[in-house]
C-alpha cells in the first residue's frame, strides 16, 4: 500500500516564524498579554499612496482579468529599473518574473537551476525557509555555520572548503535575516569573484536592501561583480521596504533563459500574481523612498535599543544589529539553569517556558540552524520592545 503523502512534501517542516507568530496571536486572541518578536514584518501601515492606487485597480475592469503570467510590463519595467538605480545592474524587463512574494521567487529559482544531488552552500544561520524548496527541487543543502565572532558573515576560505563536484549555487543574503548582519561591499566582492571562477550560480536575496544602519550599506554582488550576471538571479520584493508583507508580490531577476523556464513554471502554477497587489507595487516603486527613510529611523533606533536591553540580560549576548529588523541573541549563558519546574537545555525549550511564563513569543536558533541563538524581530513598538525584553530578563533572572 503506498504512502498516504508524498515523500518528497510529508518532509517539509512548517515554516517556524510562521507557526510561532500564529501561536502568538492565538494567545493574544485568547487574552493573553503576549508580546511578539516572532514575524518578521514591519509594524507600520502599508503608505497611504499605495493603498489609494490599490484602490483605483479595484475599479478599473482591466484588472478583473488575466494578465500575463510573468507580471504586469510595466511593474516588470519599474523593477528593472529600480534595481538598476539602486544596486548598480544593467538588468532588463525581460529578465524579471513577478511572482507571489519573496518566497515564491526563491522557490521558483531553485526549482529552475536544481537537478536532484545539486549541492547548494547555505551560509547559517539562515532563514528558516530556505532549505525545504532547495530539498523540493531535489538538491542538498550544505550548511556552513558563522558566528558572532565572524560577525555571522562566511568567508570565501569556508566556500572554497565546502566546495565539491556537486556545488552548483550558493544562497547570499545581505542585510541578513535572522542575524542582522551586513556585509561590507570588500567581502560581496570577494565571494562574487569566488562564484565566477568556479561557475558556481549565486541566488542573492535582497529583500532588506534598504534597511541597514549607521555606517554599514548594502552592496549587490551582481552589481560589484559584473561577470556573476550570467550565473546570479536576484530575489526581492515590496514587503519589507514598503511594509507590504500581506500584499504578496515579490520577483526574480536572472538570466533570460532561466526567467523564461522560471515563467513557464509559474504559468502552470499559479498564472499572473494579483493585479490589484502588483497596481500596489507598481505605485510603491514609483512613489519614491520617503515613506522607507522614515521606516528605517525608527528602525535604527529601535535596533539600538533591543541591542541595550538584551545585552543587559546576564549571560545573554547579541550584536548590535546591522540591518533589517532582528537581533539574533545567543541564550548558551542561559540554558542549563533552572526556571520553575523545568530546566531548559536548547533554545527550543527555553522559548517555550518563555512564551508559557513570560507570554513573550520568539523564535528559536534551531529553526535557522544556529542551536543557542533565537531570532528577536524589532519591527514592534518601543515601548513593547521595552515591555517584551524586561519580561525575558525578569525570568531569566530567577533562574537557579
Amino acid at each position: 500500500m503506498s504512502e498516504r503523502l508524498s515523500r518528497r512534501v510529508a518532509a517539509i517542516t512548517e515554516s517556524a516564524t510562521l507557526a510561532v507568530d500564529a501561536k502568538a496571536k492565538a494567545l493574544k486572541a485568547a487574552g493573553e498579554p503576549v508580546i511578539g518578536f516572532g514575524a518578521g514584518e514591519p509594524d507600520f501601515p502599508t503608505p497611504a499612496h499605495v493603498v489609494e492606487a490599490a484602490r483605483q485597480a479595484c475599479l478599473d475592469p482591466k484588472n478583473h482579468r488575466y494578465s500575463p503570467a510573468g507580471g504586469l510590463p510595466e511593474l516588470k519595467t519599474a523593477v528593472a529599473e529600480a534595481t538598476n538605480r539602486h544596486s548598480a545592474t544593467e538588468v532588463t524587463p525581460a529578465q524579471v518574473l513577478i511572482t507571489n512574494g519573496g518566497k515564491h521567487a526563491v522557490y521558483n529559482a531553485f526549482e529552475a537551476l536544481l537537478d536532484p544531488g545539486d549541492e547548494v552552500l547555505l551560509p547559517a544561520p539562515y532563514w528558516t525557509t530556505y532549505p525545504e524548496p532547495i530539498a523540493l527541487a531535489g538538491g542538498v543543502t550544505v550548511a556552513l555555520s558563522t558566528g558572532v565572532d565572524s560577525g555571522f558573515r562566511v568567508t570565501v576560505d569556508q566556500l572554497e572548503a565546502a566546495r565539491t563536484p556537486n556545488t552548483k549555487a550558493l544562497v547570499f543574503v545581505s542585510p541578513s535575516n535572522p542575524t542582522g548582519a551586513v556585509y561590507p561591499a570588500d567581502e560581496v566582492r570577494a565571494i562574487g569573484e569566488w562564484a565566477v571562477e568556479h561557475g558556481i550560480w549565486v541566488i542573492t536575496d535582497e529583500i532588506y536592501e534598504y534597511l541597514t544602519f549607521g555606517d554599514h550599506t548594502f552592496s549587490s554582488m551582481p552589481g560589484l561583480v559584473p561577470e556573476l550576471a550570467d550565473t546570479c538571479i536576484i530575489v526581492n520584493g515590496v514587503a519589507k521596504t514598503y511594509a507590504m508583507t500581506g500584499w504578496r508580490v515579490g520577483w526574480m531577476i536572472g538570466p533570460a533563459d532561466v526567467v523564461k523556464a522560471a515563467t513557464n513554471l509559474q504559468s502552470h502554477c499559479t498564472s499572473n500574481v494579483a493585479n490589484v497587489s502588483q497596481r500596489a507595487a507598481l505605485a510603491a516603486l514609483e512613489g519614491g523612498l520617503a515613506c522607507v527613510d522614515e521606516m528605517r529611523v525608527a528602525f535604527a533606533r529601535r535596533a539600538t535599543l533591543i541591542h541595550g536591553l538584551l545585552n543587559e540580560i546576564p549571560g545573554v549576548e547579541a550584536m548590535v544589529p546591522q540591518g533589517a529588523f532582528y537581533a539574533f541573541p545567543s541564550f548558551e549563558g542561559v540554558l542549563g539553569r533552572r526556571l520553575g519546574h523545568l530546566t531548559p537545555t536548547t533554545t527550543v525549550e527555553l522559548a517555550g517556558v518563555i512564551l508559557d511564563e513570560a507570554k513573550v513569543a520568539i523564535v528559536p536558533g534551531e529553526a535557522f540552524g544556529a542551536p543557542g541563538y533565537a531570532r528577536l524581530s524589532f519591527a514592534i513598538s518601543d515601548d513593547d520592545i521595552v515591555e517584551g525584553v524586561g519580561r525575558i530578563a525578569e525570568l531569566l533572572g530567577r533562574a537557579g
